[in-house]
Protein backbone atom coordinates (compact mmCIF):
# COMPACT_ATOMS: atom_id res chain seq x y z
CA UNK A 1 0.00 0.00 0.00
CA UNK A 2 1.32 3.42 -0.97
CA UNK A 3 2.22 5.79 1.89
CA UNK A 4 0.83 8.68 -0.24
CA UNK A 5 -2.66 9.94 -0.90
CA UNK A 6 -3.36 8.60 -4.38
CA UNK A 7 -6.26 10.00 -6.44
CA UNK A 8 -9.32 7.81 -6.77
CA UNK A 9 -10.37 7.48 -10.40
CA UNK A 10 -13.85 6.30 -11.35
CA UNK A 11 -14.08 4.89 -14.85
CA UNK A 12 -17.33 5.70 -16.73
CA UNK A 13 -19.42 2.72 -17.81
CA UNK A 14 -19.30 1.74 -21.51
CA UNK A 15 -22.47 2.45 -23.45
CA UNK A 16 -24.42 -0.43 -25.01
CA UNK A 17 -23.96 -1.18 -28.72
CA UNK A 18 -25.74 1.18 -31.11
CA UNK A 19 -25.94 3.90 -28.49
CA UNK A 20 -24.79 7.46 -28.95
CA UNK A 21 -23.99 9.98 -26.22
CA UNK A 22 -25.36 13.45 -26.98
CA UNK A 23 -23.95 16.71 -25.62
CA UNK A 24 -24.44 20.38 -26.53
CA UNK A 25 -21.77 23.05 -26.32
CA UNK A 26 -23.28 26.42 -25.47
CA UNK A 27 -22.47 30.05 -24.88
CA UNK A 28 -20.51 31.45 -21.95
CA UNK A 29 -23.37 33.87 -21.24
CA UNK A 30 -26.30 32.64 -19.16
CA UNK A 31 -28.68 34.98 -20.98
CA UNK A 32 -27.89 33.37 -24.34
CA UNK A 33 -28.05 29.80 -23.01
CA UNK A 34 -31.40 30.40 -21.33
CA UNK A 35 -32.94 32.05 -24.40
CA UNK A 36 -31.69 29.36 -26.79
CA UNK A 37 -32.42 26.25 -24.75
CA UNK A 38 -36.01 25.62 -26.01
CA UNK A 39 -34.76 25.54 -29.61
CA UNK A 40 -31.85 23.29 -28.64
CA UNK A 41 -34.30 20.83 -27.04
CA UNK A 42 -36.31 20.70 -30.27
CA UNK A 43 -33.17 20.03 -32.31
CA UNK A 44 -32.04 17.30 -29.94
CA UNK A 45 -35.49 15.70 -30.12
CA UNK A 46 -35.27 15.61 -33.92
CA UNK A 47 -31.76 14.14 -33.68
CA UNK A 48 -32.97 11.47 -31.26
CA UNK A 49 -35.78 10.53 -33.65
CA UNK A 50 -33.41 10.38 -36.63
CA UNK A 51 -30.92 8.19 -34.77
CA UNK A 52 -33.81 6.00 -33.65
CA UNK A 53 -34.78 5.50 -37.29
CA UNK A 54 -31.23 4.18 -37.79
CA UNK A 55 -31.75 1.67 -34.97
CA UNK A 56 -29.75 3.62 -32.40
CA UNK A 57 -30.52 4.70 -28.86
CA UNK A 58 -29.51 8.06 -27.41
CA UNK A 59 -28.34 8.92 -23.91
CA UNK A 60 -27.54 12.46 -22.86
CA UNK A 61 -24.05 13.03 -21.52
CA UNK A 62 -25.36 15.63 -19.09
CA UNK A 63 -28.71 16.68 -17.55
CA UNK A 64 -31.20 18.79 -19.48
CA UNK A 65 -31.29 21.24 -16.58
CA UNK A 66 -28.32 21.95 -14.39
CA UNK A 67 -29.95 24.00 -11.65
CA UNK A 68 -32.38 26.82 -11.01
CA UNK A 69 -29.51 29.17 -11.74
CA UNK A 70 -28.52 27.32 -14.94
CA UNK A 71 -31.91 26.37 -16.37
CA UNK A 72 -30.57 24.70 -19.52
CA UNK A 73 -28.56 21.68 -20.64
CA UNK A 74 -25.65 23.36 -22.45
CA UNK A 75 -22.03 22.85 -21.48
CA UNK A 76 -21.26 26.43 -20.45
CA UNK A 77 -17.55 26.62 -19.59
CA UNK A 78 -14.29 24.76 -20.07
CA UNK A 79 -14.28 23.69 -16.42
CA UNK A 80 -17.86 22.52 -16.76
CA UNK A 81 -16.96 20.53 -19.88
CA UNK A 82 -14.17 18.86 -17.95
CA UNK A 83 -16.72 17.50 -15.47
CA UNK A 84 -19.13 16.41 -18.20
CA UNK A 85 -16.49 14.42 -20.08
CA UNK A 86 -15.30 12.78 -16.87
CA UNK A 87 -18.63 10.93 -16.92
CA UNK A 88 -18.54 9.85 -20.58
CA UNK A 89 -16.80 6.64 -21.60
CA UNK A 90 -13.92 7.56 -23.97
CA UNK A 91 -14.93 4.94 -26.56
CA UNK A 92 -18.59 5.93 -26.78
CA UNK A 93 -19.92 7.25 -30.10
CA UNK A 94 -20.40 10.96 -29.39
CA UNK A 95 -22.79 13.41 -31.07
CA UNK A 96 -22.41 17.14 -30.46
CA UNK A 97 -25.79 18.62 -31.40
CA UNK A 98 -25.63 22.32 -32.26
CA UNK A 99 -28.48 24.73 -32.98
CA UNK A 100 -26.82 27.87 -31.55
CA UNK A 101 -23.54 29.73 -31.41
CA UNK A 102 -21.18 27.88 -29.08
CA UNK A 103 -17.78 28.33 -27.44
CA UNK A 104 -15.58 25.49 -28.67
CA UNK A 105 -13.29 25.72 -25.64
CA UNK A 106 -16.09 24.27 -23.51
CA UNK A 107 -15.80 20.85 -25.12
CA UNK A 108 -12.43 20.89 -26.90
CA UNK A 109 -10.38 19.31 -24.05
CA UNK A 110 -12.84 16.44 -23.89
CA UNK A 111 -13.17 15.95 -27.64
CA UNK A 112 -9.44 15.86 -28.39
CA UNK A 113 -8.98 13.12 -25.77
CA UNK A 114 -12.09 11.17 -26.74
CA UNK A 115 -11.35 7.89 -28.56
CA UNK A 116 -14.77 7.12 -30.03
CA UNK A 117 -16.18 8.54 -33.28
CA UNK A 118 -17.34 12.17 -33.05
CA UNK A 119 -20.21 13.64 -35.05
CA UNK A 120 -21.05 17.35 -35.08
CA UNK A 121 -24.73 17.59 -35.96
CA UNK A 122 -26.06 21.03 -36.94
CA UNK A 123 -29.45 22.47 -37.75
CA UNK A 124 -29.99 24.75 -40.76
CA UNK A 125 -31.51 28.03 -39.64
CA UNK A 126 -30.83 31.73 -39.92
CA UNK A 127 -32.40 32.56 -36.58
CA UNK A 128 -30.70 29.75 -34.67
CA UNK A 129 -27.16 29.60 -36.08
CA UNK A 130 -26.15 26.06 -35.29
CA UNK A 131 -24.20 26.01 -38.54
CA UNK A 132 -22.07 28.95 -37.35
CA UNK A 133 -21.28 27.19 -34.07
CA UNK A 134 -20.71 23.83 -35.74
CA UNK A 135 -18.29 25.24 -38.33
CA UNK A 136 -16.27 26.88 -35.56
CA UNK A 137 -16.10 23.62 -33.61
CA UNK A 138 -15.16 21.79 -36.79
CA UNK A 139 -12.35 24.25 -37.55
CA UNK A 140 -11.11 23.94 -33.99
CA UNK A 141 -11.00 20.15 -34.18
CA UNK A 142 -9.21 20.35 -37.55
CA UNK A 143 -6.59 22.60 -35.99
CA UNK A 144 -6.27 20.17 -33.06
CA UNK A 145 -5.74 17.30 -35.50
CA UNK A 146 -8.75 15.41 -34.13
CA UNK A 147 -10.72 13.34 -36.67
CA UNK A 148 -14.44 14.11 -36.73
CA UNK A 149 -17.48 14.27 -38.98
CA UNK A 150 -19.94 17.09 -39.71
CA UNK A 151 -23.56 16.63 -40.73
CA UNK A 152 -26.25 19.28 -41.18
CA UNK A 153 -29.87 19.39 -42.16
CA UNK A 154 -32.92 21.59 -42.42
CA UNK A 155 -35.16 18.58 -41.81
CA UNK A 156 -33.73 15.64 -39.89
CA UNK A 157 -36.50 13.44 -41.35
CA UNK A 158 -35.28 14.03 -44.91
CA UNK A 159 -34.25 10.70 -46.51
CA UNK A 160 -30.96 12.13 -47.81
CA UNK A 161 -30.05 13.40 -44.33
CA UNK A 162 -30.91 10.06 -42.74
CA UNK A 163 -28.86 8.19 -45.33
CA UNK A 164 -25.82 10.24 -44.32
CA UNK A 165 -26.58 9.71 -40.63
CA UNK A 166 -26.91 5.96 -41.20
CA UNK A 167 -23.49 5.99 -42.88
CA UNK A 168 -21.98 7.49 -39.72
CA UNK A 169 -23.77 4.97 -37.53
CA UNK A 170 -22.37 2.10 -39.60
CA UNK A 171 -18.82 3.38 -40.27
CA UNK A 172 -18.10 6.21 -37.82
CA UNK A 173 -17.58 8.67 -40.68
CA UNK A 174 -19.39 10.26 -43.65
CA UNK A 175 -18.09 10.74 -47.17
CA UNK A 176 -19.04 14.16 -48.54
CA UNK A 177 -18.67 15.46 -52.09
CA UNK A 178 -15.45 17.49 -52.23
CA UNK A 179 -14.99 17.39 -56.00
CA UNK A 180 -14.99 21.21 -56.06
CA UNK A 181 -11.63 21.38 -54.23
CA UNK A 182 -8.36 21.37 -56.20
CA UNK A 183 -4.81 22.06 -55.03
CA UNK A 184 -3.16 25.16 -56.51
CA UNK A 185 0.35 24.87 -57.92
CA UNK A 186 2.18 28.14 -58.57
CA UNK A 187 3.21 27.00 -62.05
CA UNK A 188 -0.44 26.68 -63.10
CA UNK A 189 -1.20 30.36 -62.48
CA UNK A 190 -1.04 33.13 -65.12
CA UNK A 191 2.48 34.52 -65.41
CA UNK A 192 1.78 38.18 -64.57
CA UNK A 193 -0.31 37.37 -61.52
CA UNK A 194 2.15 34.71 -60.38
CA UNK A 195 5.02 37.21 -60.57
CA UNK A 196 3.03 39.77 -58.60
CA UNK A 197 2.09 37.30 -55.86
CA UNK A 198 5.61 35.91 -55.59
CA UNK A 199 7.15 39.38 -55.39
CA UNK A 200 4.72 40.41 -52.63
CA UNK A 201 5.58 37.25 -50.69
CA UNK A 202 9.30 37.99 -51.15
CA UNK A 203 8.72 41.49 -49.81
CA UNK A 204 7.35 39.98 -46.59
CA UNK A 205 10.38 37.76 -46.23
CA UNK A 206 12.58 40.84 -46.58
CA UNK A 207 10.48 43.13 -44.35
CA UNK A 208 7.98 41.17 -42.24
CA UNK A 209 4.48 42.44 -41.52
CA UNK A 210 3.15 42.86 -37.99
CA UNK A 211 -0.34 41.88 -36.85
CA UNK A 212 -1.45 43.73 -33.72
CA UNK A 213 -3.41 41.26 -31.60
CA UNK A 214 -5.49 42.77 -28.79
CA UNK A 215 -5.59 39.67 -26.56
CA UNK A 216 -5.69 36.26 -28.24
CA UNK A 217 -8.60 33.88 -28.01
CA UNK A 218 -12.11 35.24 -28.48
CA UNK A 219 -15.55 33.63 -28.50
CA UNK A 220 -14.02 30.19 -27.90
CA UNK A 221 -12.39 30.23 -31.35
CA UNK A 222 -9.37 28.00 -30.87
CA UNK A 223 -9.26 27.72 -34.67
CA UNK A 224 -8.67 31.48 -34.98
CA UNK A 225 -5.25 31.43 -33.27
CA UNK A 226 -2.29 30.78 -35.58
CA UNK A 227 0.65 29.10 -33.82
CA UNK A 228 3.80 31.20 -34.09
CA UNK A 229 5.84 28.38 -35.62
CA UNK A 230 3.41 28.32 -38.57
CA UNK A 231 2.97 32.08 -38.86
CA UNK A 232 6.62 33.17 -38.81
CA UNK A 233 7.63 31.38 -42.06
CA UNK A 234 4.97 33.43 -43.88
CA UNK A 235 6.80 36.66 -43.09
CA UNK A 236 4.20 37.81 -40.55
CA UNK A 237 4.69 38.24 -36.80
CA UNK A 238 2.39 39.17 -33.92
CA UNK A 239 2.55 42.21 -31.70
CA UNK A 240 0.65 41.04 -28.64
CA UNK A 241 -1.30 43.96 -27.24
CA UNK A 242 -3.89 44.26 -24.50
CA UNK A 243 -7.45 45.47 -24.62
CA UNK A 244 -6.83 47.14 -21.28
CA UNK A 245 -4.25 49.30 -23.08
CA UNK A 246 -6.81 50.08 -25.78
CA UNK A 247 -9.32 51.12 -23.13
CA UNK A 248 -6.70 53.27 -21.36
CA UNK A 249 -5.81 55.06 -24.59
CA UNK A 250 -9.50 55.68 -25.26
CA UNK A 251 -9.63 57.78 -22.09
CA UNK A 252 -6.89 60.02 -23.47
CA UNK A 253 -8.86 61.00 -26.58
CA UNK A 254 -10.44 64.43 -26.01
CA UNK A 255 -14.19 64.71 -26.49
CA UNK A 256 -13.67 67.32 -29.21
CA UNK A 257 -11.64 64.82 -31.24
CA UNK A 258 -14.25 62.09 -30.74
CA UNK A 259 -16.99 64.51 -31.82
CA UNK A 260 -15.00 65.43 -34.92
CA UNK A 261 -14.93 61.75 -35.93
CA UNK A 262 -18.67 61.48 -35.23
CA UNK A 263 -19.42 64.58 -37.29
CA UNK A 264 -17.27 63.28 -40.17
CA UNK A 265 -19.44 60.14 -40.26
CA UNK A 266 -22.68 62.15 -40.10
CA UNK A 267 -21.49 64.42 -42.90
CA UNK A 268 -21.10 61.35 -45.15
CA UNK A 269 -24.76 60.45 -44.57
CA UNK A 270 -24.70 57.60 -42.04
CA UNK A 271 -27.78 57.48 -39.82
CA UNK A 272 -27.96 56.34 -36.21
CA UNK A 273 -31.03 54.98 -34.41
CA UNK A 274 -30.72 57.23 -31.34
CA UNK A 275 -33.56 57.40 -28.83
CA UNK A 276 -34.84 56.62 -25.36
CA UNK A 277 -35.95 53.08 -26.17
CA UNK A 278 -34.29 50.15 -24.46
CA UNK A 279 -32.98 48.88 -27.80
CA UNK A 280 -31.85 52.24 -29.14
CA UNK A 281 -28.49 53.96 -29.16
CA UNK A 282 -27.37 56.80 -26.95
CA UNK A 283 -25.01 59.41 -28.34
CA UNK A 284 -22.53 58.64 -25.57
CA UNK A 285 -22.12 55.08 -26.88
CA UNK A 286 -21.22 56.37 -30.34
CA UNK A 287 -18.73 58.88 -28.95
CA UNK A 288 -17.10 56.10 -26.94
CA UNK A 289 -16.70 54.13 -30.17
CA UNK A 290 -15.18 57.19 -31.84
CA UNK A 291 -12.62 57.35 -29.04
CA UNK A 292 -11.87 53.67 -29.58
CA UNK A 293 -11.36 54.27 -33.30
CA UNK A 294 -8.80 57.02 -32.64
CA UNK A 295 -7.05 55.00 -29.93
CA UNK A 296 -6.86 51.85 -32.08
CA UNK A 297 -5.34 53.74 -35.01
CA UNK A 298 -2.75 55.40 -32.79
CA UNK A 299 -1.77 52.14 -31.10
CA UNK A 300 -1.39 50.53 -34.54
CA UNK A 301 0.90 53.39 -35.56
CA UNK A 302 2.86 53.26 -32.31
CA UNK A 303 3.67 49.57 -32.75
CA UNK A 304 4.07 49.63 -36.53
CA UNK A 305 1.16 47.25 -37.12
CA UNK A 306 0.06 46.42 -40.66
CA UNK A 307 -3.27 45.05 -39.41
CA UNK A 308 -4.98 44.84 -36.02
CA UNK A 309 -7.63 42.69 -34.38
CA UNK A 310 -9.86 43.66 -31.45
CA UNK A 311 -11.49 40.89 -29.42
CA UNK A 312 -14.90 42.50 -29.78
CA UNK A 313 -17.08 40.66 -27.27
CA UNK A 314 -14.88 39.18 -24.60
CA UNK A 315 -13.43 41.78 -22.23
CA UNK A 316 -14.63 44.99 -23.81
CA UNK A 317 -18.29 44.10 -23.37
CA UNK A 318 -17.91 44.62 -19.62
CA UNK A 319 -16.15 47.97 -19.91
CA UNK A 320 -17.34 49.98 -22.91
CA UNK A 321 -19.37 50.09 -26.10
CA UNK A 322 -18.87 47.43 -28.76
CA UNK A 323 -16.18 47.78 -31.41
CA UNK A 324 -18.41 47.24 -34.49
CA UNK A 325 -18.40 50.82 -35.74
CA UNK A 326 -14.66 51.05 -35.11
CA UNK A 327 -13.92 47.93 -37.14
CA UNK A 328 -16.01 49.02 -40.11
CA UNK A 329 -14.31 52.43 -40.19
CA UNK A 330 -10.82 50.92 -40.03
CA UNK A 331 -11.54 48.58 -42.96
CA UNK A 332 -12.72 51.44 -45.18
CA UNK A 333 -10.53 53.41 -47.60
CA UNK A 334 -12.62 56.51 -46.94
CA UNK A 335 -12.60 57.04 -43.18
CA UNK A 336 -12.15 59.80 -40.60
CA UNK A 337 -8.51 60.99 -40.51
CA UNK A 338 -6.51 60.24 -37.36
CA UNK A 339 -3.15 61.89 -36.79
CA UNK A 340 -0.29 60.25 -34.91
CA UNK A 341 0.68 62.07 -31.72
CA UNK A 342 4.06 60.43 -31.09
CA UNK A 343 6.97 58.74 -32.79
CA UNK A 344 8.36 59.29 -36.29
CA UNK A 345 4.87 59.82 -37.77
CA UNK A 346 3.78 62.47 -35.27
CA UNK A 347 1.44 64.94 -36.95
CA UNK A 348 0.82 62.73 -39.99
CA UNK A 349 -2.46 61.06 -40.89
CA UNK A 350 -2.23 57.36 -40.06
CA UNK A 351 -2.60 55.10 -43.15
CA UNK A 352 -3.79 58.06 -45.15
CA UNK A 353 -5.98 57.19 -48.11
CA UNK A 354 -6.21 53.48 -47.31
CA UNK A 355 -7.73 51.07 -44.80
CA UNK A 356 -6.03 49.94 -41.63
CA UNK A 357 -7.03 46.27 -42.02
CA UNK A 358 -8.95 44.97 -39.01
CA UNK A 359 -9.79 41.35 -38.24
CA UNK A 360 -13.00 40.97 -36.26
CA UNK A 361 -13.03 38.87 -33.08
CA UNK A 362 -9.21 38.89 -33.26
CA UNK A 363 -9.44 36.03 -35.77
CA UNK A 364 -5.79 35.77 -36.77
CA UNK A 365 -6.59 33.57 -39.78
CA UNK A 366 -8.82 36.38 -41.05
CA UNK A 367 -6.07 38.85 -40.21
CA UNK A 368 -3.49 37.03 -42.30
CA UNK A 369 -6.00 36.67 -45.13
CA UNK A 370 -6.96 40.35 -44.97
CA UNK A 371 -3.33 41.43 -44.98
CA UNK A 372 -2.67 39.39 -48.14
CA UNK A 373 -5.76 40.86 -49.80
CA UNK A 374 -4.76 44.40 -48.85
CA UNK A 375 -1.36 44.06 -50.53
CA UNK A 376 -2.56 42.29 -53.66
CA UNK A 377 -5.54 44.55 -54.32
CA UNK A 378 -3.54 47.77 -53.77
CA UNK A 379 -0.80 46.50 -56.10
CA UNK A 380 -3.46 45.86 -58.74
CA UNK A 381 -4.95 49.34 -58.32
CA UNK A 382 -8.20 48.14 -56.76
CA UNK A 383 -9.85 49.18 -53.52
CA UNK A 384 -8.73 46.63 -50.89
CA UNK A 385 -11.61 47.12 -48.41
CA UNK A 386 -12.34 43.61 -47.16
CA UNK A 387 -14.02 41.93 -44.23
CA UNK A 388 -14.90 38.60 -42.74
CA UNK A 389 -18.49 37.42 -42.41
CA UNK A 390 -20.13 34.56 -40.60
CA UNK A 391 -21.27 31.73 -42.87
CA UNK A 392 -24.70 32.24 -41.41
CA UNK A 393 -27.24 30.38 -43.54
CA UNK A 394 -28.48 29.91 -47.10
CA UNK A 395 -31.82 29.52 -48.84
CA UNK A 396 -33.24 29.86 -52.36
CA UNK A 397 -34.57 33.25 -53.40
CA UNK A 398 -38.37 32.75 -53.36
CA UNK A 399 -38.90 35.82 -55.56
CA UNK A 400 -36.89 34.37 -58.44
CA UNK A 401 -35.16 37.72 -58.92
CA UNK A 402 -31.63 36.30 -59.15
CA UNK A 403 -30.64 35.28 -62.66
CA UNK A 404 -28.39 32.25 -62.31
CA UNK A 405 -27.26 32.26 -65.93
CA UNK A 406 -23.95 33.90 -65.07
CA UNK A 407 -23.20 31.67 -62.10
CA UNK A 408 -21.60 28.40 -63.21
CA UNK A 409 -22.72 25.36 -61.26
CA UNK A 410 -25.22 27.36 -59.19
CA UNK A 411 -27.49 25.23 -57.00
CA UNK A 412 -30.05 28.01 -56.48
CA UNK A 413 -28.87 28.87 -52.97
CA UNK A 414 -28.25 32.48 -51.95
CA UNK A 415 -26.01 32.66 -48.91
CA UNK A 416 -26.58 35.04 -46.03
CA UNK A 417 -23.10 36.19 -45.02
CA UNK A 418 -23.54 38.32 -41.92
CA UNK A 419 -21.25 39.64 -39.21
CA UNK A 420 -21.65 42.19 -36.48
CA UNK A 421 -18.34 44.01 -36.88
CA UNK A 422 -15.66 44.77 -39.51
CA UNK A 423 -17.87 45.46 -42.56
CA UNK A 424 -16.72 48.70 -44.25
CA UNK A 425 -19.43 51.13 -45.43
CA UNK A 426 -17.78 51.01 -48.87
CA UNK A 427 -19.38 47.58 -49.31
CA UNK A 428 -22.78 49.30 -49.55
CA UNK A 429 -23.98 50.83 -52.83
CA UNK A 430 -24.25 54.32 -51.35
CA UNK A 431 -21.35 54.00 -48.94
CA UNK A 432 -21.98 55.74 -45.62
CA UNK A 433 -25.33 57.06 -46.90
CA UNK A 434 -26.60 53.46 -47.03
CA UNK A 435 -25.32 52.62 -43.54
CA UNK A 436 -27.45 52.69 -40.40
CA UNK A 437 -26.18 52.35 -36.87
CA UNK A 438 -28.34 50.26 -34.54
CA UNK A 439 -27.72 49.38 -30.92
CA UNK A 440 -26.07 46.02 -30.45
CA UNK A 441 -28.53 43.44 -29.03
CA UNK A 442 -28.60 43.72 -25.25
CA UNK A 443 -28.11 39.96 -24.86
CA UNK A 444 -24.61 40.33 -26.34
CA UNK A 445 -23.63 43.85 -25.26
CA UNK A 446 -24.98 45.39 -22.09
CA UNK A 447 -23.07 48.69 -22.72
CA UNK A 448 -24.46 48.91 -26.27
CA UNK A 449 -22.67 50.48 -29.19
CA UNK A 450 -23.50 51.04 -32.84
CA UNK A 451 -23.38 48.47 -35.60
CA UNK A 452 -22.77 49.30 -39.28
CA UNK A 453 -25.92 47.88 -40.82
CA UNK A 454 -26.58 47.73 -44.54
CA UNK A 455 -26.82 45.49 -47.60
CA UNK A 456 -23.64 44.75 -49.54
CA UNK A 457 -23.90 45.97 -53.12
CA UNK A 458 -24.05 43.62 -56.12
CA UNK A 459 -20.66 42.84 -57.60
CA UNK A 460 -17.91 40.33 -58.25
CA UNK A 461 -16.16 38.98 -55.16
CA UNK A 462 -13.28 36.75 -54.18
CA UNK A 463 -13.87 34.69 -51.05
CA UNK A 464 -11.33 32.78 -49.00
CA UNK A 465 -10.46 31.25 -45.67
CA UNK A 466 -7.09 30.63 -44.03
CA UNK A 467 -7.07 27.75 -41.54
CA UNK A 468 -4.74 25.46 -39.63
CA UNK A 469 -4.62 21.75 -40.46
CA UNK A 470 -3.21 20.32 -37.25
CA UNK A 471 -2.81 16.79 -38.62
CA UNK A 472 -0.50 17.87 -41.45
CA UNK A 473 3.27 17.26 -41.41
CA UNK A 474 3.04 14.55 -38.81
CA UNK A 475 1.17 16.71 -36.32
CA UNK A 476 3.34 19.78 -36.74
CA UNK A 477 0.49 21.39 -38.63
CA UNK A 478 0.24 23.51 -41.77
CA UNK A 479 -1.35 26.79 -42.78
CA UNK A 480 -3.89 26.38 -45.57
CA UNK A 481 -6.09 28.62 -47.68
CA UNK A 482 -9.30 27.81 -49.53
CA UNK A 483 -10.15 30.42 -52.17
CA UNK A 484 -12.92 30.85 -54.71
CA UNK A 485 -15.06 33.21 -56.74
CA UNK A 486 -18.54 34.48 -56.14
CA UNK A 487 -21.00 37.27 -56.74
CA UNK A 488 -22.86 39.48 -54.31
CA UNK A 489 -26.42 39.78 -55.58
CA UNK A 490 -29.36 42.10 -55.02
CA UNK A 491 -32.66 40.87 -53.58
CA UNK A 492 -36.02 42.66 -53.44
CA UNK A 493 -36.73 44.70 -50.32
CA UNK A 494 -39.36 42.31 -48.98
CA UNK A 495 -36.98 39.35 -49.25
CA UNK A 496 -34.23 41.37 -47.57
CA UNK A 497 -36.52 42.17 -44.64
CA UNK A 498 -37.44 38.49 -44.38
CA UNK A 499 -33.79 37.49 -44.20
CA UNK A 500 -32.98 40.12 -41.61
CA UNK A 501 -35.95 38.97 -39.53
CA UNK A 502 -34.65 35.40 -39.70
CA UNK A 503 -31.10 36.38 -38.68
CA UNK A 504 -30.02 39.54 -36.80
CA UNK A 505 -31.68 42.71 -38.06
CA UNK A 506 -29.03 45.05 -36.60
CA UNK A 507 -26.16 43.52 -38.59
CA UNK A 508 -24.93 43.96 -42.20
CA UNK A 509 -25.68 41.30 -44.80
CA UNK A 510 -24.06 40.17 -48.02
CA UNK A 511 -26.28 38.03 -50.24
CA UNK A 512 -23.77 35.82 -52.01
CA UNK A 513 -23.73 33.22 -54.74
CA UNK A 514 -20.59 31.07 -54.80
CA UNK A 515 -19.38 29.98 -58.23
CA UNK A 516 -19.25 26.24 -58.75
CA UNK A 517 -19.71 25.41 -55.06
CA UNK A 518 -23.01 24.01 -53.84
CA UNK A 519 -24.42 24.61 -50.39
CA UNK A 520 -23.48 21.14 -49.22
CA UNK A 521 -20.01 21.26 -50.75
CA UNK A 522 -19.13 24.47 -48.93
CA UNK A 523 -20.46 23.12 -45.65
CA UNK A 524 -18.63 19.81 -46.13
CA UNK A 525 -15.30 21.58 -46.61
CA UNK A 526 -15.26 24.98 -44.87
CA UNK A 527 -13.05 25.08 -41.79
CA UNK A 528 -14.45 28.07 -39.92
CA UNK A 529 -17.56 30.00 -39.06
CA UNK A 530 -15.85 32.91 -40.86
CA UNK A 531 -15.35 33.63 -44.57
CA UNK A 532 -13.30 36.51 -46.03
CA UNK A 533 -14.79 38.57 -48.87
CA UNK A 534 -13.51 41.40 -51.08
CA UNK A 535 -14.89 43.10 -54.20
CA UNK A 536 -13.12 43.34 -57.54
CA UNK A 537 -13.72 45.82 -60.35
CA UNK A 538 -15.01 43.21 -62.80
CA UNK A 539 -15.28 39.46 -63.33
CA UNK A 540 -11.97 39.42 -65.19
CA UNK A 541 -10.27 41.50 -62.51
CA UNK A 542 -11.62 39.15 -59.85
CA UNK A 543 -10.18 36.13 -61.67
CA UNK A 544 -6.79 37.82 -62.01
CA UNK A 545 -6.81 38.98 -58.38
CA UNK A 546 -7.70 35.48 -57.20
CA UNK A 547 -4.69 34.12 -59.10
CA UNK A 548 -2.37 36.77 -57.63
CA UNK A 549 -3.67 36.18 -54.13
CA UNK A 550 -3.22 32.43 -54.50
CA UNK A 551 0.32 32.99 -55.79
CA UNK A 552 1.19 35.21 -52.85
CA UNK A 553 -0.22 32.66 -50.40
CA UNK A 554 1.78 29.85 -52.04
CA UNK A 555 4.87 32.06 -51.88
CA UNK A 556 4.19 32.47 -48.15
CA UNK A 557 4.21 28.67 -47.80
CA UNK A 558 0.47 28.20 -47.41
CA UNK A 559 -1.20 25.14 -48.92
CA UNK A 560 -3.76 26.67 -51.28
CA UNK A 561 -6.87 25.05 -52.74
CA UNK A 562 -9.12 26.56 -55.38
CA UNK A 563 -12.78 25.86 -54.63
CA UNK A 564 -15.33 25.89 -57.44
CA UNK A 565 -15.16 26.90 -61.08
Amino acid sequence: MSPYALPSLTAPKPVPPKTAVVIASGDSRLSANTACWPTQRETESAAREALGACGWEVVRGSPERWSDGQAHGFVFSQAHGREVFAGIHPDAPLVVVESVWQYSMHVLPGLVRHRGPVLILANWSGQWPGLVGALNLRGSLTKAGRAHTLLWGEDFADPAFRAKLREWCETGTIRHDLSHVRAVEAGSLPRAERELGESLAAELRHRPAIMGVFDEGCMGMFNAIIPDHLLHPTGVFKERLSQSSLYAHMQRVPEAEARAVYQWILDRGMRFDIGDGEDQLREGQILEQCRMYVAAARLADRFGCDAIGIQYQLGLTETCAASDLVEGLLNCTERPPVRAVEGPNAGRVIFEGRPLPHFNEVDECAGLDGLITDRVWRAMGMRPDNTLHDVRWSAPDPTGSVDGAGFPGWDGQVWVLEISGAVPPSHFAGGYADATGYRQPRMFFAPGGSTVCGVSRPGEIVWSRVFVDGAADGGRGALCMDIGRGSAVSLPGEEMQRRWALTTRQWPIMNAVLHGVTRDQLTARHQSNHIQVVYADSAGAADRALAAKAAMAVGMRLRVHRCGT
